[in-house]
């Protein structure tokens, strides 16, 4: 690539697509964001309950998630961290047990000993494995059985993985619980003591607003409640964006950040061929209510359950993780998370509806807790949140480049050999612009 600055188109305003504007204006090119809402964020937007503002999802931090810390050092954040260390419990039976250290582990009624040495064995066997493609190779059901046994799989990995994967999960490669398990030991494996979890005072309002400021301070230019409508290359080489309103914006570059089938729905001229590749990346969605209670519920950030009659995938209490003073005026905040298909019913289902769903099943968990101390009800709904890494999933994803010159495709389903959340989501962006500008280098 020459030296002079180049235009750039990039759809999509969340982390990913404000990443790649970042690292785009820092070598002096000139970039617009076009995103489809009121404001940049994606899945990290934040949102008003009960007077109180925060994330409309669960996000944490780690101390091994090097790319998200640097990235809110760069904005200018970095003394706005605060680092706990949080419980883990698990829901069993009509009860709750902790499982935050070894004890506790020993103790856990569902499994013998003998089984939770197999467990154990197995989340060892995990972190030590490096050749993740061979795993690509295997079903997570079957790899999971083999090494674990089968009672250990019926009573805690089936239902964990039917949480987060529903049915979907019969045909999830073990690359999936891989993932899961590499992030936990990231820490331990990168020289840290011990893994702690974080977050920035202000949750992820205060990051998007600041990277967004920096992002504006350095040209880049915002076009909100943008929908786009197509993509197509002109006569004099460039590439024209056309939005849903009628409006024509022409580029040197495009780059699309939605999903893969989103992405190629826009290309009319792209070949069938990628067209189909990129179609057959599935995700799945989430239905996750906020929950702001007048009382904690638990000690436990995450509390998995094991019993299979709660619509929710688990408890996220973040008031086990953040200063509930400082950030949520001394109230308690919850979320219920529910992973679905994208074209799943419940998707359709009005927030009273969800509300009568969720809260039956929170006020049955938790029997202290009822309607009055409910002090806000909310839904955020996803249908497009991660792709389900299935066999041979790296060999059969589409690649960045497309049939259409200059226009490229980076979302979170090349997130190959981790699991989605902000850190890898960065690093995707990163990793993929950087061999776009090689080319050209």
């Amino acid at each position: 690539m020459t030296d002079k600055p180049k235009t750039w188109g990039i759809i999509g305003g969340g982390i990913m697509g404000m990443t790649l504007a970042l690292r785009l204006s820092q070598k002096g090119h000139k970039v617009t964001i076009f995103e489809s809402g009121d404001k940049p964020g994606g899945l990290t937007r934040s949102w008003k309950m009960d007077g109180v503002v925060w994330d409309r999802f669960y996000h944490v931090i780690l101390m091994s998630d090097l790319n998200t810390r640097r990235l809110i050092e760069e904005i200018g954040l970095e003394k706005e961290f605060k680092w706990v260390e949080t419980k883990t419990g698990f829901y069993y039976g009509g009860s709750l047990y902790s499982m935050s250290n070894l004890i506790e582990f020993f103790k856990f009624p569902p499994i013998n000993l003998v089984d939770k040495f197999r467990l154990g064995l197995t989340i060892f066997i995990a972190s030590r494995i490096t050749n993740w493609r061979r795993l690509e190779k295997i079903y997570v059901a079957d790899w999971l059985q083999s090494l674990s046994g089968e009672r250990v799989f019926e009573k805690i990995w089936l239902p964990l993985l039917k949480a987060k994967l529903g049915d979907n999960y019969k045909k999830t490669s073990a690359a999936f619980i891989w993932s899961t398990i590499q992030r936990m030991y990231a820490a331990r494996k990168s020289g840290l003591k011990k893994e702690m979890f974080g977050y920035v005072r202000g949750g992820y309002d205060i990051i998007n607003k600041m990277l967004v400021q920096n992002l504006i301070d350095r040209g880049v230019v915002f076009k909100l409640n943008s929908n786009i409508n197509s993509v197509q290359p002109t006569d004099n080489g460039l590439l024209s964006i056309k939005t849903d309103g009628g409006d024509k914006y022409s580029y040197d570059y495009v780059i699309s950040t939605l999903s893969p089938l989103q992405s190629v729905k826009l290309a009319d001229s792209l070949t069938q061929e990628e067209k189909e590749k990129n179609k057959n990346v599935k995700y799945l969605g989430v239905i996750c209510p906020s929950v702001i209670l007048s009382k904690a519920i638990s000690p436990y950030y995450v509390t998995n359950i094991i019993d299979d009659w709660t619509p929710f995938t688990g408890v996220i209490e973040m008031t086990a993780l953040i200063d509930r003073k400082e950030e949520l005026n001394g109230k308690n905040l919850v979320y219920l998370p529910k992973y679905i298909d994208p074209d799943d019913s419940l998707f359709e289902s009005s927030d009273s509806e969800l509300r009568e769903i969720f809260l039956g099943s929170l006020f049955k968990m938790y029997p202290e807790i009822s309607e009055d101390d409910v002090q806000f009800f909310g839904v955020s709904k996803a249908r497009i949140v991660f792709a389900l890494p299935t066999i041979d999933y790296s060999k059969n994803l589409p690649g960045i480049k497309t049939s259409m010159k200059n226009f490229y495709i980076i979302n979170s389903a090349q997130i190959i050999n981790g699991t989605l959340n902000v850190n890898e989501t960065i690093q995707v962006a990163e990793t993929r612009l950087g061999e776009i500008l090689g080319t050209f280098e």
